[in-house]
Parts: structure tokens; sequence; C-alpha cells
């Protein structure tokens, strides 16, 4: 189906622009730049943009042509994808707006931690995506099983700007910070891991919970 193609073609369009915007923020965390944390604010729009136009272009098709069976699940779960990766987007400005506040002051050692997440996120968004135009399943698990590398750093994050807020109440604040962006990247894994349940849902037709 021509349409369905033209679909595909723009998802995997808006999946490239959020990778490389993630890519792009971790750069912004690391050293602060300005004009590079521009570019990532101005990309979202496209994003959005993006977003818009696929879902339409999917109304659309479901209107006139009355797809059926595997076409109509691809169509929903395209839904569901785009949906995710705009949310994904969104969590890249959040890294580059709360990496320019940090920016400003001494790195925390816990840093380190949020660019192991930002960079898995990345690694399971491509991986989710090359599961759907695969149309695999086992790949879409194995993508949302990286998830788990997400919730660790998370986790040991949170426990290290808690027992840090009580010894340095001075650095509540930039702690705060930092604990709200693990949130972010938190979530973004798990809008990732509901790409991963759609394309199991498309390919094999059953509603598989990953998020445990």
């Amino acid at each position: 189906m021509q349409e369905l193609n033209q679909i595909r073609q723009e998802l995997a369009l808006m999946a490239a622009r959020v990778g490389e915007d993630l890519g792009k923020a971790l750069t912004v965390l690391g050293t602060g730049d300005k004009a590079l944390a521009q570019e990532v604010r101005e990309s979202g729009k496209i994003v959005d943009t993006l977003h818009t136009k696929i879902e339409e272009l999917v109304f659309v098709l479901i209107a006139t042509k009355r797809p059926v069976a595997r076409d109509l699940r691809e169509l929903l779960t395209i839904i569901k994808i785009s949906a995710s990766i705009e949310r994904v987007g969104d969590y890249s400005i959040h890294l580059v707006k709360t990496a320019e506040k940090l920016s400003r002051r001494p790195a925390f050692r816990s840093s380190e931690r949020i660019e192991r997440m930002a960079i898995t996120g990345q690694e399971m968004l491509k991986a989710a995506f090359s599961a759907y135009m695969a149309q695999d399943a086992e790949e879409a698990r194995a993508a949302a099983a990286m998830d788990d590398i997400i919730d660790s750093e998370h986790k040991a994050i949170t426990e290290e700007m808690l027992k840090l807020m009580k010894k340095h109440p001075e650095l509540v604040k930039r702690a705060a910070r930092l604990l709200r962006l693990s949130g972010y990247m938190e979530r973004l894994g798990d809008h990732i891991t509901n790409i991963c349940e759609g394309i199991i849902f498309m390919t094999e037709g059953i509603h598989e919970e990953l998020n445990k």
C-alpha cells in the first residue's frame, strides 16, 4: 500500500531526528553549548509537526481505504509509536534546559549516570525502530530489556541525591534538578518500551506488558 509506505517514511524521519536531537542534548550536557541547545529546541517544533502530519495521514488512510487485520494493527501502532517518539523528543528538550542550568556549576559525579541513561535511551530508540522496520517482535523485546539499565541508573541517582541533600543542604536546589532530570530519562525509557509493546501488538496481535 503506497500510502502506508509514505507514512512509514515520515515515521522514519521523525525517529531519526529525535535520535539525533538526543545525541545533541548529550553534547549540551557535557559542554553547555548554547547554539546546539537552540538547535534541539527548534528541532522539537519540526518533530511536533511530523507527529501531527503522521496522525493525519493515518486517519485519512483508515477513513478512505478501510484497512483490516495486519494493516489496521500497523496503523494503530504507528499512532502509538509517533506519540511516544514525540514524547522522547520532549525529554531531549528537558535534558537541554536542565543541562544549561547545571553547566554553570561544577558537575556532580551523578551527571555521568545521566549520560549513560541518555545514551542507553538513544540505543533503545534505534533498536526499537529497527524492530519496527523489520516487524520483529523478538527484536522489540530485546530493545525493551535495555530499559533495565536506565531504571538501575535512576534508582542509583535517587539514592545518591537524597543522601547528598541531607548532608549538604546548600546543594538541594541543584541536586533536585539532577533528580528531576533523571526522572525525565527514566520516563524516556518507558516511552520507548511502549513503542516495543506496540510492535509486539502489530506483529503478534497480543498486548504484552513490558514495563514491569
